[in-house]
């Protein structure tokens, strides 16, 4: 059962503390089944706060689902909370959640919507940050600077 960290990598200016904006934070990831190796074509949806019955009544996880090509039961649950991506980090990789995989393998991510952070100099909070058209670009009042998030980008790395 590996633990994959999703690391992304960003250009920040001016803004820190990227993270999702709420709890239930709707992620979106593209998955692989480890059985037969076929790659979802679709991305697959999960948050943190809804759980789901595994059929073999083994408990419990983020996402339960069986693979569409050889039917086979996977499972992922999250295991750590979103950690704030910082300005510090800016144009390296850091790890900002902890999933553990069971069946599947995460081979893709988009952020799309429902992110904040906050300006870097005045603390204002941007909380409706939307990543679907790709990069993203406001003005923030209190420091009068461009504050902007562009060249997201996202890899898995195996921590166990």
């Amino acid at each position: 059962m590996p633990i994959l960290a999703l690391e992304i990598k960003a250009s920040l200016e001016n803004i820190t503390n990227l993270v999702p904006a709420d709890a239930d934070h709707t992620w979106h990831f593209k998955i692989q089944c480890t059985k037969c190796r076929e790659i979802d074509s679709n991305y697959i949806t999960m948050n943190a706060i809804e759980k789901a019955e595994m059929g073999s009544g083994r408990g419990e996880a983020n996402l339960v689902m069986k693979c569409k090509f050889c039917k086979c039961e996977s499972s992922a649950d999250f295991v750590s909370k979103p950690v704030p991506y910082t300005l510090e980090k800016s144009e390296k990789f850091a790890p900002i959640v902890t999933i553990e995989c069971r069946g599947l393998e995460l081979v893709g991510f988009e952020p799309r919507d429902g992110w904040k952070a906050e300006g870097a100099e005045s603390g204002t909070v941007f909380d409706e940050i939307d990543f679907t058209e790709g990069d993203w670009g406001d003005y923030d009042e209190k420091s009068e600077l461009p504050v902007a998030i562009s060249s997201i980008e996202a890899r898995f790395v195996k921590t166990k």
